[in-house]
Formats: structure tokens, sequence, C-alpha cells
């Protein structure tokens, strides 16, 4: 992905809160919210950029799938490959339009299929269309039964997507339940930390220095901690938990961990804006 000016306007606008928030909130109960605004402008940015290259990974991914069951069709019934790629190039294949008309034009120049093949897979740079363009090559070099390796290819890659789909639908109720579970865990530290934690505060100052049982003594340490080193700490525990629950997440849901950046910014964010934001209020 190249940076665009999306970037650097969201960049620029939180180095610009941050500043602002620094000068004048500083000392403010709002401070750690807005450092939070402040980062989510910047990053949402990238993060959208994730995926909008994910979803047009996918519709590459489908359309080369319908490529390859043109090819294969147009191959049997007797046409070189090399024709059919020229012909196939006006149809209409969403995304992967520059791709096959940047490899049609190579062909038309006299550059042999197999080299124009392979600069469409490094072009596109993806491992399924990668395997599936090295099959076509190597047929099409061997001069073997072209159209049988092309219609293998189609039913392959179909199942392979078929697979995808039916593996993103089987986690999809996961994926939810991983977000419920960790808003509730959300709601459970901001309960511990404005509920119970302030009752155990104010017991332990009570006892002051006698000497308690194991139990006492680990309420007698935690006493100790000030009320915004504790509320820090609740935070900082939010924050890594969302982050690898969002990578967790996505490598369930779609068998990687870049389609987990997305999850793991909006965990991330979730929880930094939601206990900063308490914390504002009720503080």
């Amino acid at each position: 992905m190249k940076i665009d000016k999306t970037w650097m306007m969201g960049i620029i606008a939180a180095i610009l809160i941050i500043g602002i928030d620094f000068i004048f909130f500083s000392k403010d109960k709002i401070f750690m919210f807005l450092i939070g605004i402040a980062l989510l402008i910047a990053l949402a940015p990238f993060v959208f950029s994730l995926m909008r290259e994910s979803r047009k990974e996918e519709e590459i991914n489908d359309m080369f799938l319908e490529f390859s069951r043109n090819l294969a069709e147009s191959v049997v019934t007797g046409t070189p490959i090399s024709k059919s790629i020229i012909n196939m190039s006006k149809k209409n294949y969403g995304a992967l339009n520059p791709h096959v008309q940047k490899m049609a034009n190579q062909i038309s120049l006299g550059i042999p299929v197999s080299a124009a093949m392979q600069t469409f897979s490094d072009d596109i740079d993806n491992n399924v269309i990668r395997r599936a363009v090295e099959l076509i090559r190597e047929a099409e070099k061997a001069g073997g039964e072209i159209d049988y390796i092309l219609d293998s290819v189609a039913r392959s890659m179909a199942e392979t997507e078929k697979l995808k789909k039916e593996r993103r639908a089987a986690i999809s109720n996961l994926v939810i339940q991983g977000y419920i579970i960790f808003f509730i865990f959300i709601g459970i530290m901001l309960v511990m930390e404005f509920k119970i934690l302030p009752l155990t505060y104010g017991s332990g100052m009570s006892f002051g220095g006698a000497e308690l049982s194991a139990v006492g003594a680990g309420v007698s340490s935690a006493a100790k901690l000030a009320p915004e080193e504790i509320s820090r700490l609740f935070l900082y525990l939010l924050i890594t938990q969302g982050f690898f629950a969002g990578f967790v997440i996505g490598k369930l849901s779609e068998g990687s961990l870049r389609a987990g950046v997305k999850h793991s910014f909006i965990l991330t964010i979730a929880a930094w804006l939601i206990s900063t934001g308490v914390r504002a209020l009720l503080a």
C-alpha cells in the first residue's frame, strides 16, 4: 500500500489534537480520552486501507475463478490460449481487469504466453493465483491437454473459495461471541475499578500498618497504590487484551493475521475510549 493524502491528513489532525490536549487538558480528566481520539483519527485511514485491500483481494480471487472458467471454455472449443486471453481481455473482470488487459497486450506484442502469465502472477502477488498460473504455464510449455489443466484449476479454485466461505460462516458466531466477551470484560474491569477497588482501598487505609493474613496482606499492598495508578494498570490490561484478542479473531475467522488488524484496532480503540471516557465522567 502507498501512503496517500488521507493518511497524512489523519496524522496531521492527530498531532494537532495531541498538541491541544497537552496545552489545555494535560491535568484534566479528559486528557487520556483525547489521546484515544487522536489515535483513532491517525490509525483509522490505515485500517480502512487494509480493509479495502482485503476486499480487493477477495474480488480478484473471485474474478480469477471466473477468468479461469472462461479460459477453459474457450480453449475447449479449439481456440489457442493466446487468442483466448486476447479475446477475454474485452470482458469485465472487475478488479482483475487491469492485469488481464496487460497480459493480453503483452501477448499481442509477441511476448510468449508463459512470460506474460508470469508477469500477471507477479503483479497480483497472490499465493492461490500464483500456484494456478504456474500449473497453466507448465501445461502450456509441455503442450499437454491445456483444456483439462484449465478445467482442473478452475474446479480447484472454486473448491478453495467454497471452503473459505464455509469456514467464515461457521466462525462468524465465534467472532460475535469474541466481541461480546471482550465488552463484558471491559464492563467487569470498570466495575472493579469504580465499585470494588475503592472499597478495598478504603478498608486497607483503615487497617493502617497492622499485620494481616496472606489475603489481607495482598489487599494492603493494593491499597498502597494510588487510584490513578490502579486505573492506569487497568487501562494497559484492556488495551493489551483488545490488541491480541483482535488478532486471534482475525486468524480464526479469515485465517490471516493481517485480517486481524481491523479487529485489533476496533477492540483496542473501543477499550481505550470506553475506559478513559467512563473515567472522565465518574472519576
